[in-house]
């Protein structure tokens, strides 16, 4: 017996007046109802109701009992109102992790914007390096990959980006501009650290030739796990490094930064947004998604095209 639905069904019965005005509304046969309350009463081992032709009324068990099953069923239905309203609402507090460049550029620009849009959301950002996240104690983990990902977690695609390779005007002053990827031993290299990749090897991919690979042997003058120090190194003069496309439009846009050996670029990037579950998605989360899915996009194709123009 489902002792849940048959309190139910005992308290309809009495704020209905009856077993068949608690059947209609329901939505149960009379018969149905009667048996559900025949049953509650077997298992309490006592009478709740006296049922005669003509009215029907409580007894003192019976009258002791409603008052506990009201207030339970109460408890019961407020506690899935709090439930429910986790995944429903456009409240609460949406735990995001993301590593320190994809907090500073990817995250800080979207977040008056959507906090205006959405003001019951309430963002709790953690900026934290990490090899294995911890994706499941968080609401969101954005992954910045390169186009080959295929990690084992639920994650949904944001964005899609190319990194290309950059220098300042002063650099190349002195020290010319590179018309090959040959021509790159000669230059001040600075690179970002990768996982298990030499830093003494450089992949290039021609973006006009189905990315057709170049391995370069090089020896950086700059070797770094920081995209902001290897930019800031890229605006002094201190050599030729590869970046997101969206992180150097501003500077390519201002003439800070010179794009060189165009076609060729360094990666194909990727930004994932790992989630803890599949299902019962909040919708905090949701919108929250759609909203970074759609400004991302939208910087990453205009920053391109500025790209390009430069």
């Amino acid at each position: 017996m489902d002792r849940l639905m048959s309190m139910r069904v005992f308290q309809k019965v009495i704020d209905e007046g009856g077993f068949a005005a608690a059947a209609r509304a329901l939505d149960m046969s009379p018969a149905v109802v009667t048996r559900l309350v025949a049953d509650l009463e077997d298992h309490l081992g006592t009478r709740l109701l006296h049922r005669t032709t003509r009215r029907l009324s409580l007894s003192v068990a019976g009258e002791t009992y409603l008052t506990r099953v009201r207030s339970i069923l109460q408890d019961i239905d407020d506690a899935h109102g709090v439930a429910s309203s986790q995944t429903h609402e456009l409240a609460g507090v949406l735990r995001v992790l993301a590593p320190p460049v994809l907090a500073t550029h990817v995250l800080a620009p979207l977040i008056a914007g959507f906090r205006q849009l959405y003001p019951k959301i309430l963002l709790n950002i953690e900026v934290a390096s990490f090899k294995e996240p911890p994706i499941e104690d968080y609401d969101i983990t954005l992954l910045p990959t390169d186009e080959a990902f295929d990690g084992d977690v639920i994650a949904r695609k944001i964005s899609s980006s190319e990194a290309v390779l950059v220098a300042s005007p002063e650099y190349l002053k002195r020290k010319g501009t590179p018309t090959t990827p040959a021509e790159l031993a000669q230059h001040e290299i600075l690179l970002l650290k990768t996982s298990g990749l030499s830093p003494r090897t450089w992949r290039l991919l021609n973006s006009e030739r189905q990315d057709e690979a170049l391995d370069l042997v090089v020896a950086p003058g700059l070797w770094v796990n920081h995209t902001d120090t290897l930019l800031r190194a890229a605006l002094d003069g201190a050599g030729i490094t590869s970046s997101a496309v969206e992180l150097v439009a501003p500077y390519l846009s201002r003439g800070e930064l010179v794009r060189v050996l165009r076609p060729w670029i360094s990666a194909r990037l990727s930004l994932y947004a790992a989630l803890p579950s599949r299902k019962f998605l909040p919708e905090r989360t949701r919108v929250f998604l759609d909203y970074l899915t759609e400004r991302t996009r939208s910087a990453i194709s205009r920053a391109t095209q500025a790209c390009d123009n430069c």
